[in-house]
């Protein structure tokens, strides 16, 4: 772990060794396939049971009290003896770490009793963590150290896992801006949450980023020739092709919202040359449904 994430870790209190997936291990097959379809079946349904994938919110009371909560919990046991090794191909280990992550922030949410936002609790993605392989997995971990290919925090210079971290073998080859968008943090602000299939990825990254430029993430005003980007896209500019939070050039972010906006006219205003660029305030209020 680098200097940096332990002093973090002091800062905020966080045991060396808290998971939330502690405890005694669920009985069953335990191979990596195996668990990563068991746990993708049970967030699933777990989704059509108390999440409301149209507006983005959870209903966090009907979670803590749900069977089928209960059975992934005893899955999510399950993940600390897998072999990671054996998620050989790039569907299967993004659909993986992506659906690990947003199940973990769900668990997160209620094994922290968060109220009313994540920003309650101190340190939440760094708090937040499984074991997963006989290795401590917290949210940063996956999204920048597996998800990001170890790319930099954008406060935190540097790659996430260290070259001797052996976390880092674990790690994405490539940066894929999509997975921004399927990426759920509990808050108003962030993706709908929704959980991926291998086989179905791209196709499911795709929905994911145009459901959510289309929904909000993205507005434009044509009379004042204004662009208002999600701050997502300017936290990670550089998924985009462009310079650390956006410092100079735009325009890539301008380039990859184009391929995804559905309004013809909210294209032009686009394509047509040098908007304002703006970005949005973002809301970090608990997405509970109400």
């Amino acid at each position: 772990m680098r200097l940096v994430h332990r002093l973090l870790h002091q800062l905020y209190g966080i045991p060396a060794n808290l998971v939330l997936n502690a405890g005694p291990l669920a009985t069953g097959a335990v191979g990596s396939p195996a668990v990563a379809a068991d746990l993708y079946r049970l967030v699933n349904a777990l989704k059509e049971e108390v999440f409301d994938v149209e507006r983005g919110r959870v209903d966090y009371a009907r979670v803590r009290t749900s069977a089928v909560y209960a059975e992934y919990q005893a899955c999510a046991r399950q993940l600390p003896v897998i072999d990671l090794a054996a998620l050989t191909r790039r569907e299967e280990q993004l659909a993986f770490w992506i659906n690990v992550y947003n199940a973990l922030i769900v668990d997160a949410v209620i094994q922290f009793a968060v109220k009313r936002s994540i920003n309650d609790v101190r340190g939440f993605f760094w708090r937040a963590a499984y074991s997963i392989g006989g290795l401590r997995f917290n949210a940063y971990d996956i999204e920048f150290g597996i998800l990001r290919a170890n790319a930099p925090h954008p406060a935190i210079p540097g790659p996430h896992f260290t070259a001797n971290d052996p976390r880092r073998r674990f790690s994405l080859t490539q940066r894929d801006p999509r997975v921004h968008f399927a990426l759920n943090c509990a808050s108003r602000s962030c993706p709908p949450i929704n959980f991926y299939a291998p086989d179905q990825i791209d196709q499911q990254l795709d929905r994911a980023t145009r459901s959510f430029i289309n929904g909000g993430g993205v507005e434009i005003d044509r009379e004042q020739g204004e662009v208002r980007l999600s701050k997502i896209l300017q936290w990670y500019a550089p998924d985009f092709g462009a310079s650390w939070l956006v410092i100079g050039q735009r325009q890539p972010l301008l380039n990859f919202v184009t391929n995804y906006l559905a309004n013809e006219k909210d294209r032009a205003v686009v394509e047509r040359g040098h908007p304002r660029v703006q970005f949005l305030r973002y809301d970090w209020s608990l997405n509970q449904a109400v």
